[in-house]
């Protein structure tokens, strides 16, 4: 039976795999356009999943501000627009690959930073162990279903940005 996992520790790991992807998709010397592959499917799966597991049940505590998920949701939308437009740049490692790059880095970025320090901070004080492990489990299981739903192509997330 594979290990229970905190929600907090696997949004993080999370952060930090898009972190290095940022770094792969930076890199001349790297495969940039299967960097943005990885990525776009991890970034959509990854909020997908937190807005449909984690954030709801986060609401519920009163030591977590309803408006900081709710900001957390505003900056998702933020980041699937920052990807669309990284996504429908024709050529990888163009002059407008590398500047839709850098607006794709600083929105999930600041997303990730703010949410470090508020939501997942807040999570940690202030929901029990067993409860952010079921809300662990409930993410993966949202976040791979996602990601067998081909969930960061072009046309997926296109419709996300539009709905």
């Amino acid at each position: 039976m594979p290990q229970p996992q905190d929600v907090v520790e696997l949004i993080l790991q999370d952060h930090r795999r898009m972190e290095d992807l940022f770094r792969l998709m930076r890199s001349v010397e790297a495969d940039r356009a299967a960097a943005l592959k990885e990525f776009a499917d991890l970034l959509v799966a990854h909020a997908q999943a937190e807005e449909a597991k984690v954030y709801p049940a986060l609401k519920r505590y009163k030591n977590i501000d309803d408006e900081e998920v709710e900001h957390g949701e505003h900056e998702h939308d933020e980041g699937n627009e920052a990807l669309l437009a990284l996504l429908e740049v024709e050529e990888v490692g163009s002059d407008e690959w590398d500047s839709k790059l850098e607006e794709l880095v600083e929105a999930v970025t600041h997303h990730a930073d703010e949410e470090e320090r508020t939501i997942l901070n807040g999570a940690r004080e202030n929901v029990a162990m067993e409860r952010r492990e079921e809300l662990g489990a409930a993410f993966l299981e949202e976040r791979e279903r996602q990601l067998k739903a081909d969930c960061g192509s072009i046309d997926n997330v296109r419709r996300i940005v539009k709905a």
